[in-house]
């Protein structure tokens, strides 16, 4: 109950933070447009809400009451993006008896956009996570993961863009080095690139090839490892990297009660969100935009399921 509050609090405040150097009492004449990103990481299989008894979760999380509350917000919103930051399998019977058709049927069913692999989505190797896609009415993007002589070669690709409210949008995703965490035969022949140095390249190719007003990145690197200095992680992502305007992250179950801001190379704010685990949150980001710059709200970024 005391996070429950905490959150509440938090989302009561109706701070903004800009992106860019304008002021933010400018928008008082200036027409915006406004793009809705909501999303989930580490849902591991959680179909049914935790059961009333649980020591930490009780009666929370679900796939019912995630689809009631993405449906209302559509319903509030013009333009939204849902998006997940991967390990969508592994957690529960439901993977362990289906093997991933149920996971795919349900985030087909609340018109996901788009998800990135997690290595939790290998545990049926690259032929298991394959013979899921159909079930699939969302893509993956993967862009440092190299996939040539796989099943996934050509299917996962580096990047997606869509158009919302005229505003154009580059997402691409991110993985975490399968290596030590994932057996061999289950990835086969996929291989690991350094996340940094392919997010400097696919984001140049958004920013100048593909003109993107906005650049998300859907990170299973992690957040933050203070005992493992050189592992790549989001923090470190942020801050190497100039053209990421967002980093929807997984992998480290971290939960954020708000969006953490840091500083890229070039003194630019990037915006970094992860909502913990097992479908118990639903995260929001709100972008603002006008011609001379984009901001977010701090309103309402954390959705309790």
């Amino acid at each position: 109950m005391k996070r429950r509050n905490f959150i509440k609090n938090t989302a009561a405040t109706s701070a903004l933070l800009s992106l860019s150097g304008l002021s933010l009492s400018s928008f008082s004449t200036i027409k915006e447009k406004k793009i809705t990103i909501l999303h989930t990481n580490d849902v591991h299989s959680h179909i049914d809400p935790f059961p009333e008894n649980h020591p930490r979760n009780p009666s929370m999380g679900g796939v019912a009451r995630r689809a009631n509350i993405i449906e209302q917000i559509r319903k509030e919103e013009d333009y939204v993006l849902l998006l997940d930051a991967g390990d969508i399998f592994q957690g529960t019977p439901y993977f362990n008896y289906y093997g991933g058709e149920l996971e795919f049927k349900l985030m087909s069913m609340m018109k996901y956009d788009l998800a990135t692999l997690g290595n939790h989505d290998f545990d049926n190797g690259i032929d298991g996570f394959f013979a899921q896609l159909p079930h699939a009415n969302f893509d993956f993007v993967s862009a440092n993961y190299d996939f040539k002589n796989t099943e996934l070669n050509g299917i996962v690709k580096p990047y997606k863009t869509f158009i919302k409210n005229g505003i154009k949008i580059g997402v691409f995703g991110l993985g975490i080095e399968l290596e030590g965490l994932v057996d061999k035969k289950l990835y086969k022949e996929t291989k690991y690139n350094n996340p940094v140095e392919v997010a400097t390249d696919i984001t140049k190719t958004l920013k100048e090839t593909e003109k993107c007003d906005l650049i998300i990145c859907l990170s299973h690197l992690g957040y933050d490892y203070k005992n493992e200095k050189d592992k790549p992680s989001d923090l470190k992502l942020a801050a190497a990297t100039q053209d990421i305007d967002l980093i929807i992250g997984g992998h480290t179950h971290t939960f954020l009660d708000k969006p953490v801001i840091k500083t890229n190379k070039v003194g630019k704010q990037v915006v970094i969100n992860q909502v913990g685990a097992y479908g118990i949150n639903l995260g929001r980001i709100d972008f603002y935009f006008s011609d001379e710059t984009k901001y977010i709200s701090k309103e309402k970024n954390i959705v309790i399921i």
